[in-house]
């Protein structure tokens, strides 16, 4: 059975610059059930503020600009004008002072302590490994790529879009760990590859659950891992990732219950999507073709 949607990562966890009553919000995750990681696109006007520490990590991708920001760290200050593409990261911990000097497009990502714990376990670092850098306007092509990932799965209100959100987490940390911390070092793997054995469990899990709402420590569960461990091997041994393999299951039982002519909406329930439009735009991406065109064309 898979793990029952809460209220999750919730605004009130985060900074207080969500809060701020100038910004126009877009989108945010409250609601979805989301406990790795927090997610938000708003339109930012320009502030001065103090904020103290949060035990979460803040990335903060800018979608349009340029625009100055100046931040403060203690006694020191510095300024920057970033353009679009460009990342304000803050570790947890950490009390800060920014002012934004012109109006801005943005997503703020906040990835949990215990995530970025976990995947630095996995990866073999140290306890110095763990300390996170502050960056300002830095450039990262795969950090930019994952926080639009985010943006766009958030966009489609997809509650069952928990296992993808889980291992994206997980990438989230591993290249703050690897780009944007105090370890200077070559991280390892600390762990083998998965057996055939611990594969069939967590399919079996997948074909036996597909109708709930997995997350991706179901799944490592089923197998007797770790999130992190499960989510990197699984790829490793399947070519492809968890959540990647659990849709593509989904969509190959739905093939066959649209054989049987039973009603699309019950099948979309049936096979663990959330509405029948998610089932048709996820249909069509792994066939080709709507539900609905497969089914006649199978009667043809």
């Amino acid at each position: 059975m898979g793990t029952a949607v809460t209220n999750g990562f919730s605004v009130q966890e985060t900074h207080g610059i969500l809060l701020r009553p100038d910004n126009q919000i877009h989108i945010q995750s409250d609601g979805l059930g989301w406990s790795d990681l927090y997610a938000s696109n708003q339109r930012e006007a320009p502030y001065e503020a103090h904020f103290g520490s949060v035990r979460d990590h803040l990335i903060i991708l800018h979608r349009d600009g340029p625009v100055g920001v100046a931040r403060a760290l203690g006694r020191s200050q510095e300024r920057r004008v970033i353009p679009p593409g460009g990342l304000f990261i803050m570790p947890g911990g950490m009390d800060f002072g920014v002012r934004l000097e012109g109006y801005l497009d943005s997503v703020h990502i906040y990835v949990r302590q215990q995530v970025i714990e976990e995947v630095a376990r996995d990866l073999g670092l140290n306890d110095c490994g763990l300390e996170l850098v502050p960056r300002l306007g830095v450039q990262d092509a795969l950090m930019e790529q994952l926080v639009l990932n985010v943006l766009e799965v958030m966009q489609y209100r997809d509650p069952t879009s928990r296992v993808h959100l889980d291992y994206v987490a997980r990438l989230l940390a591993a290249n703050l760990l690897r780009k944007h911390s105090a370890y200077s070092g070559q991280a390892a793997d600390s762990v083998g590859d998965l057996t055939r054995a611990q594969i069939e469990r967590a399919i079996d899990f997948m074909e036996s659950n597909l109708s709930e709402p997995l997350t991706l420590a179901d799944l490592a569960e089923a197998s007797g891992l770790s999130p992190t461990h499960f989510a990197r091997r699984f790829k490793a041994a399947t070519g492809v990732p968890p959540h990647q393999y659990l849709m593509a299951m989904r969509v190959e039982r739905a093939k066959r219950m649209l054989l049987k002519r039973e009603p699309i909406v019950e099948i979309a329930l049936a096979c663990g999507f959330s509405h029948q439009e998610h089932f048709t735009r996820i249909f069509h991406r792994f066939v080709g073709s709507t539900p609905a065109r497969f089914r006649r064309a199978a009667q043809n």
